[in-house]
């Protein structure tokens, strides 16, 4: 398995208000959203990028998750809204 990683400035955090694990959380929705939409990778292997099983993937994809400004995730067992400006 392929590791990438993002530097996110901290000022960017604070900014939007996000943690660390809320930023990757995002990161890696994002990218398996965009995997699923853009390059038809399955949702089992998109699920498991974005660390989710396949029916919450599922969910997140038709509940228009697919808007890369909004995603709704959750996090450290919390559910909050990420949106990207």
């Amino acid at each position: 398995m392929c590791s990438v990683a993002v530097k996110i400035p901290g000022e960017v955090l604070y900014d939007t208000k996000m943690t660390e694990a809320e930023a990757n959380a995002f990161a890696k929705r994002a990218a398996a959203l965009m995997l699923y939409t853009q390059n038809h990778i399955s949702i089992g292997y998109c699920a498991q990028i974005a660390g989710m099983v396949e029916d919450c993937f599922r969910n997140l994809f038709y509940s228009g998750g697919c808007d890369y400004c909004r995603i709704d995730c959750i996090v450290g067992g919390k559910t909050t809204k990420l949106k990207a400006r």
